[in-house]
């Protein structure tokens, strides 16, 4: 079939970062082999466009918006305190300086959608669904479909960790659901001609007008070049399990101590922490109060590419996370063949199943600390298990969830559009 010429807006793409930025980037360049792609990127990724090898103006634009997207992003971070805390916070802020990147596509890319020179026009970044789109309108009328996402966030905070939100600064998330009534969220909706929904809650969330044209399609996949070891933990001795992620309260790093203290003080478990943040002395000291400073490794924070060497010597890696939306980290671990053992809600919740990892149910912070470490008891004295749900684990992200595997996914949505069919369900979880 002839490769549909594609417009990719991805104002936050960026080889070199992670989070949003590494998404934006991964899907773009990978929707490359199944499209004509030319992606639209903000002017701070240039640089690290360059560096990958892309040329600009053949393969990329750097749109320029930096008048106002620089002081907002300033005052984004100085809400947050310099802490990474605050997401929330920095949406709003993100959400008033993206108007006006839009614009500017519109002004430099505006006649060529008009005069049909693209296919489809796919805006990939922002992911929040909290942040409408003056372009679905515009291409709408210009006739060339507009598909939007993958959409993620605004999963709810559990009843019970209201002290972990506040914690995290989240005290926008209590007004969160009022952006459903922001100016242009409506028409943005209409004017799409699919929605991406990168969670099954942002997927439940859309107007029923919008449910027909909506695809679920979790945002996040693995590299296989990125995440190329395969794990091979010792055969015998303690049990090795890993966590990696941001050292603060909502990650559950406090509570994966708790719950495993009896299984380090027995030798019959070793756990390594790879991750900064403000907890960190907080855990430190934790350990030292319960005796199990010597059964586990602070590793602090790695560069990505390492991360994979601690994650391919354990047979099991623990999340306790009570709020992820996509989850990005627990498809790495399982890309490793490394098992996860995470609390069952929101993104790694639908990524993992019994066949490929363990499921805590979402309770109270005592109900997750109990149910952590009942299963860490079992799967210590189980590594037959740990090995097949291993096993199981790759060969599904391999097969279902690599940036070759989505860009596959969204070529069938860019089909169905072009050849005015229904829209096809495109993800096997």
């Amino acid at each position: 079939m002839t490769r549909p010429r594609v417009l990719a807006i991805a104002e936050a793409a960026n080889p070199e970062w992670v989070s949003v930025p590494l998404v934006g980037w991964s899907l773009a360049t990978a929707l490359r082999e199944v499209a004509e792609v030319h992606i639209v990127t903000q002017v701070r990724n240039r640089d690290a466009f360059l560096r990958a090898g892309l040329i600009e103006g053949q393969d990329f634009t750097a749109i320029d918006s930096e008048a106002i997207a620089r002081p907002l992003w300033a005052l984004g971070e100085r809400l947050r305190m310099g802490q990474g805390r605050g997401w929330t916070t920095l949406q709003v802020i993100n959400a008033m300086s993206y108007p006006w990147f839009e614009h500017l596509v519109w002004r430099q890319f505006g006649d060529a959608i008009r005069s049909g020179r693209y296919d489809i026009v796919h805006r990939i970044t922002p992911l929040s669904p909290t942040i409408s789109s003056s372009l679905a309108g515009k291409c709408a009328r210009a006739g060339a479909p507009f598909v939007l996402g993958p959409l993620n966030g605004g999963v709810p905070w559990p009843a019970g960790f209201d002290a972990e939100r506040r914690r995290e600064r989240e005290y926008l998330s209590y007004l969160r659901s009022a952006y459903k009534a922001l100016p242009g969220r409506t028409a943005t909706l209409r004017h799409a001609a699919a929605i991406l929904a990168g969670s099954r809650h942002t997927q439940g969330e859309m107007p029923s007008f919008a449910r027909a044209k909506t695809v679920y399609l979790p945002e996040n996949a693995i590299d296989p070049i990125r995440f190329s070891h395969i794990a091979t933990p010792a055969p015998d001795g303690p049990l090795h399990a890993a966590f990696v992620g941001r050292l603060v309260p909502y990650k559950g790093p406090d509570m994966l101590i708790e719950a495993a203290a009896p299984l380090l003080r027995a030798g019959r478990l070793h756990l390594d922490l790879v991750g900064d943040g403000p907890m960190m002395p907080t855990l430190r000291a934790q350990a030292d109060s319960l005796g199990v400073a010597g059964h586990i490794t602070f590793h602090g924070w790695l560069d990505h590419a390492r991360v994979q060497d601690v994650l391919a010597t354990c047979h099991l890696f623990v999340f306790p996370s009570i709020r992820e939306f996509g989850g990005g980290v627990v498809l790495e671990a399982m890309a490793l063949g490394v098992p996860p053992l995470i609390v069952d809600y929101a993104g790694p919740g639908e990524l993992v199943t019994a066949s490929r990892g363990v499921k805590v149910p979402l309770g109270s912070r005592t109900e997750i600390i109990a149910g952590f470490a009942t299963a860490l008891d079992a799967l210590s004295q189980d590594r037959a298990t740990l090995a097949a749900m291993g096993q199981a684990g790759r060969d599904w992200v391999l097969e279902h969830a690599t940036w070759a595997a989505k860009a596959r996914q969204v070529r069938t949505v860019y089909d169905a559009l072009l050849a005015k069919t229904p829209l096809p369900e495109v993800f096997a979880a």
